[in-house]
């Protein structure tokens, strides 16, 4: 008998390990025993209820309405119903998650498999305590997600704040907001704040740009979108110090701004020190270390996720959850009998990398129980975010031309205009930039950066493109009715042009040629 534990099995990975090793039972050699464990009510895992699926539904509703005020051909602007929004995202997900739950339920209907409506503790190294019993299985999977990482700043405790989640429930909003937080949470939901509910927002981001994974013209299109199309203020280069609450229930944040321009260059929030009249020179050169104070109505906390590993009782057992703690394998590094997946690694949490993840710890159990080498997962980074209210998405797939630096292959970089292809003037959106990473020696599509009306959607495409390490010159040349990606046509030839000075950029059957 294999006996596997999965803790938080109604998420994507857990589902994903009990359907893998549900397929390879056979391999097993061994009868395999299957205790799924989740306490979620409704469950569903984080995805449908309060992630990638609640967030597309009410983005979609901003998008519409951006769209029709973006586009001077037509007369007066939508107004957006918050309660519809709302009241259709939950009926969607209560849908999906009643397919997710019900798959679940319907595993533990099969031979060997035992469904637990509880929250699963380590009592001791490999033993879990659920449903007042104690479990000693042969293996332990932790797929129990994330949390929200709140950040410990000083007076956060004394205010009010809401999260991504309270957001996709939110159906009036304040006035004026100030927003911590502006990965990929943020870039989602702050333009679906400002354009749906009206609300005027002060960003605080860290870095001299967002997308720090990035080439930085990609932070400056976006922060160039969020100013000029949604009207919001993003101070960069900023770190919070404090919280306090106004007297009106509001919100005042101190901050520290490095090697900006003074508020009476820029427009903006006055120092505490501008407010009482001590620093009034326009012109002022910048200056690094300069304080400010923000006040609005409300706070947002975008700040991203952590492991959800609290109440796990860890303590009592000899893993300890910090860098590396967990192998390529998904194998913790203190215990060959736990694997950990999705979220509650750390390791990159993305929905379809918690899912293959899933895969990967089902298939190195089965190895493990064989008594053979477990395979590493890698995966090629594949990502897309929603920025814009999904009008200006981001999609990444595989090398950036730093990552590629980093590695030290021999390659070159090609980068197109949205602008320069006049389809994406016809469709109203020419604001964006596409990158192509290639390989110098072998012509192979290394990566694809994009930020631009259907990136998102050609973002498959360039997976297929990267994933197949297909030769620029082998992209089928083909003319079709002009459409957005006509832009990767232009990437394409630009890199097979830069090859040719390189070596000879021929196809001998039709593939890409530039003499055609």
């Amino acid at each position: 008998m294999v006996h596997v534990a999965i803790a938080g099995a109604y998420g994507s990975a857990g589902v994903a390990v009990a359907d893998e090793l549900l397929d390879r039972r056979d391999e097993l050699e061994d009868p395999l025993e299957l205790t799924l464990i989740d306490d979620g009510e409704p469950g569903g895992g984080l995805c449908i209820l309060e992630g990638c699926m609640p967030s597309k539904e009410v983005l979609s509703a901003g998008q519409h309405r951006y769209q029709a005020r973006h586009d001077d051909r037509l007369e007066g602007v939508p107004e957006v119903d918050p309660e519809a929004v709302v009241a259709r995202k939950d009926e969607h997900v209560s849908d999906f998650a009643d397919h997710r739950t019900g798959h679940v339920h319907e595993l533990a209907e099969r031979e060997g498999v035992a469904f637990v409506h509880d929250t699963a503790r380590f009592v001791d190294d490999g033993v879990l305590a659920v449903d007042g019993r104690r479990i000693d299985p042969d293996y332990v999977v932790i797929a129990t997600g994330s949390t929200l990482n709140v950040p410990e700043l000083p007076g956060i405790d004394d205010v009010e704040w809401s999260s991504s989640a309270d957001v996709l429930d939110s159906t009036t909003f304040p006035d004026s907001g100030i927003v911590m937080g502006f990965g990929y949470i943020g870039l989602e939901l702050v333009p679906y704040l400002s354009e749906v509910g009206g609300v005027d927002l002060t960003v605080v981001e860290h870095d001299d740009y967002p997308l720090d994974e990035m080439e930085s013209e990609y932070g400056e299109t976006i922060l160039d979108i969020y100013r000029d199309q949604f009207g919001i203020e993003v101070l960069t280069n900023t770190d919070e110090k404090r919280l306090e609450r106004t007297a009106d229930g509001g919100v005042r944040m101190d901050v520290v701004q490095d090697g900006v321009p003074t508020a009476a260059e820029q427009g903006g929030v006055r120092t505490a020190a501008e407010r009482s009249g001590e620093e009034q020179r326009a012109g002022e050169a910048h200056r690094d270390g300069a304080e400010r104070t923000l006040e609005a109505d409300h706070l947002y906390c975008f700040t991203g996720r952590r492991p959800n590993l609290d109440g796990l009782g860890l303590e009592r057992t000899r893993l300890a959850p910090e860098d590396g703690w967990t192998e390529s394998t998904m194998q913790a590094t203190d215990d060959e009998r736990v694997f950990v997946v999705g979220d509650a690694n750390g390791r990159e949490p993305i929905l379809h990398v918690a899912k293959e993840q899933g895969f990967a710890a089902a298939e190195n159990i089965v190895h493990h129980h064989r008594g053979e080498d477990l395979e590493p997962y890698a995966s090629v980074p594949h990502h897309v975010i929603f920025s814009g209210l999904g009008v200006y998405p981001v999609a990444r797939v595989g090398h950036t031309p730093a990552t590629a630096a980093e590695s030290g292959m021999d390659t070159f970089v090609v980068t197109r205009e949205a602008s320069s292809d006049g389809v994406f003037k016809t469709k109203n959106h020419a604001e964006g930039r596409a990158t192509l990473v290639v390989s110098a020696e072998t012509g192979a599509v290394l990566g694809y950066q994009g930020v631009h009306l259907h990136a998102d959607v050609m973002a498959k495409t360039m997976q297929v493109v990267v994933e197949m390490g297909l030769d620029v010159r082998e992209v089928p040349n083909r003319a079709y009715h002009p459409t957005t990606p006509e832009i990767l046509d232009g990437l394409l030839r630009e890199a097979c042009a830069e090859l040719e000075d390189r070596q000879q950029c021929v196809g001998d059957d039709g593939s890409r040629d530039m003499a055609l």
